[in-house]
């Protein structure tokens, strides 16, 4: 069943065509893997599934984004609905400076939640979506900055679980990581696709390989072939795309 579709989608960032018709479905509780070569679109499609390109000067689009058949791009549509539908967790972690739980708390609270027997239940719910509870449940009160990277970002992850999303984007969220954390978010992200659906932009191949369940792979700011992961990188249909993933590309 399809979370999002994409129609006909084209994004300017002034006079630089950066995406060229973008079409394309994303289906829910799964994993699907933007791969490609840097600068190529990747990360500028996936900011435009919960409209952060907004925020960008002299950014246009034109096309449709669908999010459970509603036009994210329509008059109507809240945008803060929006984005607390569809969470983001980015290259780099940024926990804020408070507490591991005021963290996860954080934005329960904006909207609306003060009972604090409702907020110790989403942190803890939060924190074992991100297979973090038990390294964290004796610290809730440290600063979340004192954490290593890869806890630091499986607290991001959960920060953005905690308002219940239904969407996870996720832009390289292992990049800046070492293998042992890689591996740890790798596990979480393959558990979380149970209740969510997961979009993640990635430089690491094997990585799309063993955790995603569709791959794209973008170049140049169009998609040049998607698919079934295993048949992506088994048997890819396109010249360009074999090139890639085998390296002979660049």
């Amino acid at each position: 069943m399809e979370k999002i579709k994409i129609e006909k989608l084209d994004l300017f960032y002034g006079n630089f065509h950066a995406l060229k018709n973008i079409n394309l479905n994303i289906e829910q509780n799964r994993i699907t893997a933007f791969i490609g070569p840097s600068g190529c679109g990747k990360s500028t499609l996936l900011k435009s599934l919960n409209r952060m390109n907004d925020m960008v000067e002299g950014c246009r689009i034109t096309g449709k984004i669908f999010l459970d058949g509603d036009d994210i791009f329509d008059r109507k549509m809240d945008v803060n609905i929006l984005r607390k539908k569809v969470g983001m967790v980015f290259q780099k972690p940024n926990p804020f400076p408070m507490s591991i739980y005021d963290n996860i708390a954080y934005g329960p609270r904006t909207h609306g939640i003060r009972k604090k027997s409702e907020l110790d239940e989403i942190v803890e719910q939060s924190l074992r979506n991100a297979a973090i509870w038990d390294e964290m449940k004796d610290n809730l009160k440290k600063s979340a900055l004192a954490l290593s990277g890869g806890q630091q970002q499986r607290l991001c992850i959960a920060r953005a679980l905690a308002v219940q999303p239904d969407v996870l984007l996720m832009d390289e969220p292992t990049s800046a990581l070492d293998p042992i954390s890689t591996s740890k978010i790798e596990d979480c992200v393959m558990q979380l696709k149970d209740k969510y659906t997961i979009v993640i932009v990635t430089h690491n191949m094997q990585q799309a390989v063993r955790i995603s369940d569709k791959t794209v792979f973008f170049l140049l700011g169009e998609i040049i072939e998607e698919g079934i992961t295993e048949q992506i990188f088994s048997m890819p249909k396109n010249q360009k795309t074999e090139d890639y993933i085998t390296g002979r590309f660049g």
